[in-house]
């Protein structure tokens, strides 16, 4: 009889634990979208550190998973921690509270700075109050490979008659081979009850994620952790491959929708890739459009709405009035419209935090033999702001006006152009990034005029302020 195992996906964990790969709110919502396409029974995101900020992503996300289950670790060292985290997620269809914490002496004492025995009365604790708010818990134990195996099955017991729903084994070192993991799998699944589900986490450290979790499916495992991007852990790609050729050996199966795998999987890498286009670099995307579609300022709402469908984006109702809003400004001034100017306005307008500052017009003096100067013309909650400012070139004469408006200066962190399209009636692309309060807010503009694309970008960056300064 075939077993049916729930693929959990961890790019967002992942992207919080490496700073390097850190995701925007708007793209964590993306990412999640296309994951509820890809039909992953379970999304993971990180814990709930900053507040008001975290918990309004965690409540954006419980929407945009659909009937996914969506897990948020706790953090068992803040007392708080369990309610801050239930109360934002409450409101998914499928919640999943999430303890982990390492089992291995060594990190035990080293990350923790705790002596077993305390780590394993924080843990009952945790959990018997997670499953008090939650039907759904998971225990993960952390560095299992490294972990005296009499304290950690001793652990996992305490989890399971704590309330663990799940127990996951994490090797974080990545030092198990196939065959000890099998093993491992295997001693796990006979020590905690049927009704108890067995997750696993495979570090690619040795790059053997795939081979374990594979062998951890074949001992008896019920969720596998993995990943569209990044070689951290298991491959989703190469994992679902692997469980549909040898379905009959593995007498195993996935809900992973495989017929859309390979589009959404390029779709996620180029979203996680976004910040990292280098100056000037195509914009080309990887989201399978015609590049024979061409659009008009005659084609309606619903004609533009199947097209973003079509490049894999569920809009809200005012995402795609704003995407439309955008297409007619754009099918004005060049005629026809194509996919991947679609795409590019999607990034642009949708997705985004409230606007409180507007464009409502500039013009620039601009030339060899004189200053360049910005006539800027911004509105705010209705409010007209108007002003003029003298720069070193149209962008900066741009960005000062708008910082003369707003009557904060904020430290320029990077400012890219991209070309989006080709031709002479190119549609170009900007991105901009503000440093604020240790942060780096990024903010995205397109526009046929590239310094009308700069200026969006900074107001896009502009308004992502604004919006976490009234929510913290």
């Amino acid at each position: 009889m075939s077993r049916k195992i729930k693929v959990c996906d961890i790019t967002m964990k992942l992207a919080d634990m490496d700073g390097r790969a850190s995701l925007s709110f708007r793209q964590k919502i993306e990412l999640a979208k296309l994951l509820r396409r890809l039909g992953v029974p379970v999304i993971e995101t990180g814990e709930i550190r900053n507040g008001k900020r975290d918990s309004l992503l965690v409540k954006s996300l419980a929407t945009a998973v659909g009937d996914s289950v969506l897990t948020v670790p706790v953090d068992i060292f803040r007392q708080e921690s369990i309610d801050e985290t239930w109360a934002a997620l409450r409101e998914a269809r499928h919640p999943r509270l999430q303890v982990s914490v390492p089992v291995s002496t060594v990190q035990m004492e080293y990350q923790c700075h705790r002596k077993p025995a305390a780590i394993a009365e924080l843990v009952k604790t945790a959990i018997a109050r997670c499953r008090a708010l939650c039907d759904e818990v998971e225990f993960i134990a952390e560095d299992f490979g490294r972990g005296e195996r009499e304290f950690v099955m001793g652990m996992i017991q305490t989890a399971v008659e704590s309330g663990a729903t799940t127990v996951t084994i994490y090797d974080t070192a990545g030092t198990l081979f196939g065959q000890e993991f099998y093993e491992s799998t295997l001693s796990v699944r006979h020590a905690i009850p049927e009704s108890v589900s067995l997750g696993v986490w495979c570090s690619n450290e040795m790059y053997m994620a795939d081979a374990c979790a594979l062998a951890a499916v074949m001992a008896g495992a019920d969720e596998v952790k993995t990943t569209p991007y990044g070689g951290a852990t298991a491959s989703v790609k190469r994992f679902v491959k692997i469980l549909s050729v040898k379905a009959d050996v593995c007498h195993a199966s996935c809900d992973v929708n495989r017929t859309e795998l390979r589009r959404v999987v390029g779709q996620i890498k180029t979203l996680c890739e976004a910040d990292r286009k280098s100056a000037f670099a195509s914009m080309d995307g990887t989201c399978g459009y015609d590049g024979d579609l061409q659009l008009s300022a005659n084609d309606d709402k619903d004609a533009v709405v199947k097209v973003t469908q079509g490049l894999g984006y569920d809009l809200s109702d005012d995402d795609a009035q704003r995407v439309y809003d955008a297409f007619l400004l754009l099918a004005q001034k060049s005629k026809t419209v194509g996919a991947k100017e679609i795409d590019a306005i999607v990034a642009s307008v949708a997705f985004q935090a409230p606007a409180r500052y507007h464009l409502e017009s500039y013009l620039i003096n601009s030339g060899n033999v004189i200053s360049a100067t910005c006539h800027m013309r911004l509105r705010k909650d209705g409010e007209l702001l108007e002003g003029v400012c003298l720069g070193d070139g149209p962008v900066d004469a741009a960005f000062q006006a708008i910082e003369g408006l707003v009557g904060t200066k904020y430290e320029l962190d990077d400012f890219q152009i991209q070309s989006v399209t080709g031709g002479r009636g190119a549609m170009g692309g900007a991105t901009v990034r503000l440093r604020h309060e240790g942060k780096v807010i990024s903010g995205i503009g397109t526009s046929t005029d590239i310094v009308e694309a700069s200026i969006l970008a900074y107001l896009n960056a502009l308004n992502k302020i604004v919006y976490e300064e009234q929510e913290g």
